[in-house]
């Protein structure tokens, strides 16, 4: 009887030594980095990469008035960036640049890095007198959606961004 008494515990102990307690981290050992991920019902899940979003279009209105600005903020040459963004944007840009005592507008926009190496609009979105476009220049190399607006007849770059649309 004492016998099967010790066999019992003996693997009693052995069985419960053997599970273990998985909620617990084992701190002795490094990350097994070999080890897939799984899906918390014991399937092995396969890692994703985000996929970018797909061109609709190659922003056949807003891209013309886009590569002015890139070509202008090359230049520095004010009067063109001036020509190209909305009278409100202006007027906004103006009481910024006075507020940090920044006297040109090209100083002003010197973080976006527009190049004409990386100057591209495409996925516009017309809708009246309102545009969206994601553009892309060396300052934003991943994209970010602007909003363009008709302006006296023409298609004019603002400083306003659509919710939830930076990248």
């Amino acid at each position: 009887m004492k016998t099967y008494l010790l066999i019992t515990v003996i693997l009693s102990t052995l069985l419960v030594s053997a599970c273990g307690d998985s909620a617990s981290p084992n701190t002795n050992t490094a990350p097994n980095r070999n080890t897939a991920p799984t899906n918390g019902d014991g399937g092995v899940t396969t890692p994703t990469t985000p996929t970018p979003e797909t061109t609709t279009n190659n922003a056949p209105t807003l891209t013309p008035v886009y590569k002015a600005y890139c070509a202008a903020w090359v230049k520095k040459d004010e009067a063109a960036l001036r020509k190209i963004y909305s009278s409100d944007t202006i007027a906004d840009f103006e009481k910024k640049m006075k507020d940090e005592g920044i006297k040109t507008l090209a100083d002003f926009l010197s973080d976006d890095k527009a190049s004409n190496e990386l100057c591209e609009a495409r996925n516009e979105k017309i809708s009246g007198d309102t545009a969206t476009a994601e553009v892309r220049t060396l300052g934003y190399p991943n994209g970010i959606v602007v909003v363009f607006i008709k302006e006296n007849g023409e298609w004019k770059l603002t400083n306003r961004r659509p919710e939830g649309a930076l990248k």
